[in-house]
């Protein structure tokens, strides 16, 4: 008769055997790891290239390892730049094209063209000659690309001024300008930003459109570095994470056929940690990306990860696979425990079930979330938690813990 464990792991993994759980569980959990997404942004200097690529990795100009920004020609040469909490995620700064050190001719040839899964072209004016250029060479060799217009808060700035001032009309203006220009590519899309204020314009906008174009494989990685934008994309965020339960469950707990003592049923301590840190980096619960988002609304954040365990730990370093291992074994003899405390000696793994290994990712990604969710209400960026119909979930507090019920 098969273990209650290995009955529920073929359950949640939708297959009819363990062989097939098993092979279905690594590929899922390899691709939420591994697959690489490298993504090139171009423009010419001042279409504010750099500051998209920071705004994306969730940094500050003055940020350590940040893109540098400024008026002057900075991208001299192609730079790439790893995503903090992802790195099989990178984004790639281009040189702006016609340069004097990138002619058109030879642009794509200089860039590499061949490595990147797409292009971002940028421009915060028109798009010029060489822009269109480029997007026909690209389009030739089948790949995708997307016209950017940035800085928009600039010129809905420009025009507050107006008595007539509409900001849907201005938008529509500068929108249709562009389409105008780039009448030889086709009828490509616009985006429209302002990477100082993403939650308005285009940029969520932009985020999806790229995940839907992407080939699947590729759009969860996509999908987790991209910043969050809304209650929305947060709540998918969320949702994703809570799909892959099941694979990371099964790596994991290792289950196998036939039951070893203390070895078929063992946890691995630092895939449980690796998801947790995914989660903290996608929900934008890192220092950095708090401090940009603290200096926007002009409310301190940062003291909100306290109450969350686990996201302080990963904060300060100090959540170890021993840490996790010693949690989970006591979920395995108790109720939900999860302390994160230093413990004395060391616990390399402990014996524990699917089921259990689900519990306690379940349980960390709700406390991840939940305080994510906090957040944006403190910050004033709470709204609609999702296009579901649903609202933001209520809190209350029991005892010391505070829990959110939906």
């Amino acid at each position: 008769m098969e273990r209650q464990d290995v009955i529920e792991a073929i359950r949640a993994s939708g297959e009819s055997t363990l062989e097939n759980a098993k092979a279905k569980a690594l590929a899922e959990y390899d691709q939420l790891f591994n697959v690489s997404l490298n993504i090139a942004v171009t423009g010419v200097t001042g279409s504010g290239k750099s500051t998209f690529v920071n705004v994306f990795r969730g940094l500050s100009r003055n940020d350590e390892g940040a893109a540098p920004t400024g008026n002057k020609e900075t991208t001299m040469k192609t730079t790439m730049y790893e995503h903090p909490g992802m790195p099989n995620v990178k984004i790639w700064d281009l040189p702006g094209i016609g340069g004097k050190h990138f002619k058109a001719e030879t642009y794509l040839k200089d860039v590499n063209f061949d490595i990147y899964d797409f292009f971002i072209i940028l421009s915060s004016t028109r798009f010029r000659e060489h822009d269109i250029m480029l997007a026909k060479e690209i389009k030739k060799m089948k790949k995708n690309f997307y016209f950017v217009r940035s800085k928009i808060d600039q010129d809905i700035n420009a025009e507050q001024d107006k008595k007539t001032f509409d900001e849907q009309k201005v938008l529509s203006e500068i929108r249709q300008d562009c389409k105008e220009n780039l009448k030889e590519v086709g009828n490509p899309s616009i985006f429209l930003i302002s990477s100082k204020k993403i939650e308005k314009y285009d940029f969520e906008l932009l985020g999806n459109t790229l995940k839907k174009e992407l080939p699947t494989h590729k759009r969860s990685a996509l999908l987790q570095a991209w910043p969050v934008c809304s209650d929305k994309s947060l709540e998918e965020k969320i949702e994703f994470y809570k799909g892959m339960i099941w694979a990371a469950a099964f790596a994991s707990a290792g289950i196998a056929v036939v039951p070893v003592p203390l070895l078929s049923l063992v946890c691995d301590a630092g895939i449980v940690l690796s998801f947790f840190v995914r989660c903290y980096y996608a929900f934008g619960l890192d220092d950095r990306s708090l401090s940009r988002l603290s200096k926007k609304v002009k409310i301190p954040l940062k003291n909100y990860l306290s109450k969350s365990k686990i996201a302080s730990a990963i904060r300060d370093k100090t959540l170890t696979r021993i840490q996790v291992s010693a949690a989970v074994g006591a979920v395995a003899a108790a109720e939900y425990a999860l302390s994160l405390v230093p413990v004395v000696g060391s616990i390399a793994a402990a014996g524990l079930s699917f089921t259990t290994t689900v519990y306690i990712l379940r349980e960390g990604l709700n406390e991840l979330a939940n305080i994510a969710r906090e957040i944006r209400v403190v910050a004033g960026l709470n709204a609609i938690v999702s296009g579901m119909g649903k609202t933001e979930p209520k809190c209350k507090q029991l005892s010391t813990k505070k829990t959110c019920i939906f």
